[in-house]
């Protein structure tokens, strides 16, 4: 049954990594500069690969309404055995910031943001992006502090942006679901997913 979240706490959960069939809900997106919206695709997989749940929602470009579409997302999935939440990265659709405090706050699972490259920062493209907002997108984008490193048995690194859980939760987890270079498998389907919709929605 699922337990709603949006208005209320749920006990929080953790990321029992020692155990088999640990479920996340992976989210990536796809979209064209010229689109106002982008498609967001989110694949359940569990960490022995096994896909048994997918969800869609668009979120604006440029836009404000990341955080509450991928809070959306997960409500619409109706369930209570996803254990934690992988995206690729908090900066999406052109600067559309999630909010991982807030979401992590609502759902209480572990929230995990991943990037295999590392940023100097992103004050001086979010003035010239929005010459009339950027102190509040500063504000959303300083909110959500420095990133982690993490080095996998395979010697890749990635940065990471994480709620819930802790470094090493995510290197055990990340042992397990990166297969090849340094994408996580989940955030590959998903991402191969959301490309795919965007391909479809073009030839229409």
């Amino acid at each position: 049954m699922f337990i709603e979240v949006i208005e209320g706490k749920r006990p929080m959960k953790t990321l029992h990594l020692e155990r088999n069939g640990i479920r996340g809900l992976s989210i990536s997106e796809s979209f064209e500069k010229q689109d106002e919206y982008s498609i967001l695709a989110g694949v359940v997989m569990s960490n022995e690969f096994l896909i048994d749940g997918f969800i869609f929602e668009n979120a604006t470009l440029e836009g404000d309404d990341i955080t509450e579409k991928i809070l959306l997302m997960y409500k619409k999935l109706n369930r209570d055995d996803i254990s934690y939440i992988l995206l690729p990265g908090t900066i999406l659709s052109l600067y559309n910031i999630v909010d991982i405090d807030k979401i992590f706050e609502q759902l209480q699972i572990p929230i995990i943001a991943v990037n295999s490259n590392n940023s100097s920062g992103l004050h001086d493209t979010l003035k010239h992006h929005f010459p009339n907002d950027f102190k509040n997108k500063i504000k959303q984008y300083e909110k959500l502090g420095s990133r982690q490193t993490v080095k996998l048995d395979s010697h890749n690194e990635l940065y990471l942006r994480i709620r819930g859980c802790t470094i090493e939760n995510c290197k055990t987890l990340f042992d397990k679901i990166v297969l090849q270079g340094s994408v996580p498998e989940p955030l590959r389907v998903s991402q191969t997913l959301a490309k795919t919709l965007l391909k479809t929605k073009s030839l229409q």
